[in-house]
């Protein structure tokens, strides 16, 4: 992969084998990919996935603070980007697959960043 980095990706469970979560802002989990250590680190979106707003925003902080240089997601929304890309954090959409296999995909320079939200705000999924 390079330089060292930490990567989140959006995770429908608690487990490297599960599926990508579509959704950025009101992900069940993210799991973080540490490089330099090749572990996995999850943590909990709980608190986000029943929000009335700003999920993705809050989502963004937590990526943010959790010291990730890129996200791995399904979609991203306006607001979400704007935080993550503020955060100079790159968003790579459109992942699908396992947690692991997005790691994978990610390292062998498959997935390309985006420069923009690709759904609307409050998407749902």
């Amino acid at each position: 992969m390079g330089a060292e980095l930490r990567i989140a990706i959006t995770a429908e469970g608690d487990t490297k084998g599960c599926e990508v979560d579509a959704r950025f802002g009101r992900a069940s989990y993210i799991i973080v990919y540490d490089d330099s250590t090749k572990r996995y680190e999850y943590l909990s979106n709980e608190l986000n996935l029943n929000a009335v707003q700003g999920a993705g925003i809050q989502t963004a902080s937590h990526v943010a603070a959790a010291h990730c240089e890129a996200v791995l997601t399904g979609h991203v929304g306006p607001k979400a980007f704007h935080a993550l890309n503020s955060a100079g954090i790159r968003v790579y959409t459109n992942v699908s697959g396992s947690v692991e296999r997005a790691v994978a995909r990610f390292a062998a320079g498959e997935l390309v960043a985006v420069d923009k939200a690709d759904v609307e705000g409050h998407w749902s999924g």
